[in-house]
């Protein structure tokens, strides 16, 4: 357990070298994994240090806007923490951006933050920094983990130093308090321009202490994790610090599309998804199931229902019998396709599926599903591994130290150590959401009676529709994304005369449903202009439509052939949906749904 002591990130090297490792962090070289000890990782950190005080790079008078500002853009591996802590030793400010952000943004922000250095992980992203660096007037030096020819290469920097360097460092970081800014993280921007969150060693020390006393409720044989979200994003990051505060030892995927083989090498115990991450899984799973025949094939479909019933306590003995059977058949296998070790997976970023929570939880991987923001540093509640302390339809439990109160509209205001200190060189804005150290997150939400937090959609999405009634998108698009049939939904309907849809099929699920029921898959475009597709997801909306009112039933929708991506332009970095670049990008789709007189659900 970490130490309440812990004031700063960096401390966390202290409280390691009691108890070194021999992979505290590990990634993929040239295919195979290459351990980091805990003497070797410090030791770069140190050097690293060592380099960047010799380069200038330094907290010069100590304000936030003194400070040095470091940018770093890179996929989740072993080096990029140790970039991260080497920063932090100098007293300069560390620029994380997704490696995903486009040239414009990436400008944007290293200009607004005055990035002084930058590393990068690769020849792509090497060449984004150099395809702006023109513009960057305070930009000195790019250096890159991949050897390249391009760029100069880290390992440049990283020498062996002396005792006397090694006491400067020393010297410098005691100087540093918790209330410095650690970390500028800018927002993925659902909208608009991105903002710079300016977090402090003790906003996120303060979350990695309440988090970790949820962590320690999971039993966790061997303290392992597998790290594959973007560490930018303060989720990922808050994480892995409770990992290093807590003696686990991180392993980085190689990709997004390696998780399912890293997971089997791995065998970790935790790990942290979004929910979109889940779907992926579960559909995989439904995938191999329904090619299964006979006895097989009932089982699996039989277990699938079993755990749509999950609940997190009060279950018969009737049930838990059922459960057990349905254990040995069917759920164990899906955890040895993961590894077999995996005993809690901490979802966050968007609104996970209760279907999904159900059936993953079932098959003893336990959903905890939290929330929060990165102006939070960023979890606010959490559902917790303890049977009471989480719920299905939740966010969880308020983490210790984080309180919460609902304005009289419904937007849930919260205050805390956790609080960032504003945006940076924006005091206007900053001063819009910061009232007496409550942050307005935007989010509308309640607390029930037993304390946990419900969100119910993000203030600025609710709509109204023409004849002047509030609709709220999201608790109909969670509830309808929960049919197999149904990938991606985006409800419309401000200032119109009735609700609307754009949704995404689930493709590998539609395909499967078309042999079913012998209809030709020829494309995408083809297969959503079947009067047959259209009538059954007509039923599945129908199906739905029932558990809302009048006003928020969707009446008409268009069916899309082509996934909504973030290098599209339609999600964030996060997975969020970019609602008014969707709404610009199907205007046509959307008029169409509008000026029709017969319900013509087809994609143009």
């Amino acid at each position: 357990m970490m130490m309440k002591s812990a004031a700063r990130l960096f401390d966390c090297i202290d409280i390691q070298a009691q108890n070194p490792q021999a992979d505290l962090l590990s990634g993929k070289v040239n295919g195979e994994w290459k351990l980091y000890s805990t003497t070797e990782v410090h030791e770069k950190v140190y050097q690293l240090a060592a380099a960047l005080l010799a380069m200038g790079i330094s907290a010069g008078d100590g304000t936030t806007e003194g400070r040095d500002k470091v940018g770093l853009i890179s996929n989740g591996r072993p080096e990029w923490m140790i970039v991260d802590l080497a920063v932090q030793l100098t007293g300069a400010i560390l620029v994380p951006l997704y490696p995903n952000t486009s040239l414009k943004e990436i400008e944007q922000i290293l200009i607004e933050a005055d990035v002084k250095c930058m590393f990068v992980s690769d020849a792509d992203l090497c060449g984004k920094i150099n395809a702006v660096r023109d513009h960057v007037p305070t930009l000195q030096s790019i250096f890159s983990f991949d050897q390249l020819d391009s760029c100069t290469s880290w390992k440049t920097l990283l020498q062996p130093i002396t005792e006397v360097e090694k006491a400067n460092i020393k010297s410098i970081s005691d100087q540093i308090k918790e209330d410095d800014v650690t970390t500028i993280i800018f927002t993925s921007g659902t909208t608009g321009r991105p903002k710079g969150v300016m977090l402090t060693h003790k906003n996120i020390v303060s979350n990695v202490y309440s988090s970790s006393l949820v962590l320690n409720q999971i039993p966790i044989e061997k303290k392992l994790a597998l790290s594959f979200l973007p560490l930018n994003h303060i989720f990922e990051k808050m994480c892995t610090y409770i990992y290093l505060f807590n003696g686990f030892s991180i392993y980085y995927a190689e990709s997004m599309d390696t998780i399912g083989v890293n997971m089997k090498e791995v065998k970790p115990y935790i790990f942290t998804a979004v929910p979109r991450l889940l779907e992926k899984v579960f559909e995989k799973i439904m995938i191999e199931g329904n090619k299964l025949t006979g006895i097989k094939k009932n089982i699996f479909l039989w277990s699938i229902k079993i755990a749509e019933q999950f609940e997190h306590t009060g279950t018969s003995a009737w049930y838990n019998a059922k459960l057990a059977i349905a254990d040995k058949l069917v759920y164990s296998k899906w955890r040895a396709a993961i590894g077999g070790n995996v005993k809690a997976i901490v979802v966050g970023s968007s609104a996970c599926p209760v279907r999904l929570e159900r059936i993953f939880t079932a098959a003893k991987m336990v959903v905890l599903e939290g929330y929060g923001l990165t102006e939070t540093s960023p979890v606010i509640s959490v559902n917790q591994y303890e049977p009471t302390k989480r719920k299905f339809g939740s966010v969880g439990p308020l983490l210790a130290d984080v309180q919460v109160k609902i304005a009289e509209d419904g937007e849930i205001l919260t205050k805390g150590p956790n609080i960032m200190v504003g945006y940076y060189k924006n005091p206007e804005l900053t001063a819009e959401v910061l009232h007496d150290g409550w942050f307005s997150t935007g989010d509308i939400g309640m607390i029930d009676n037993e304390g946990f937090l419900r969100i119910t959609d993000r203030k600025k999405e609710i709509f109204k529709t023409s004849g002047g009634k509030y609709v709220a998108p999201v608790p109909i698009e969670n509830r309808m994304k929960e049919s197999p049939l149904i990938e991606q939904m985006m409800v419309i309907g401000a200032e119109r005369k009735f609700t609307s849809a754009l949704i995404i099929p689930s493709y590998p699920n539609l395909k499967l449903w078309c042999e079913q029921n012998k209809i030709n898959f020829i494309s995408h475009q083809d297969v959503v202009r079947q009067p047959v597709v259209i009538a059954q997801f007509q039923a599945v909306i129908d199906a739905f439509n029932v558990e809302f009112n009048h006003v928020e039933q969707v009446k008409k929708f268009t069916l899309l052939p082509e996934e909504w991506t973030i290098d599209g332009g339609e999600l964030t970095p996060t997975g969020k949906m970019k609602r008014r670049i969707i709404l610009e990008k199907y205007k046509n789709e959307i008029e169409q749904m509008y000026t029709d007189v017969v319900n013509t659900t087809l994609a143009h």
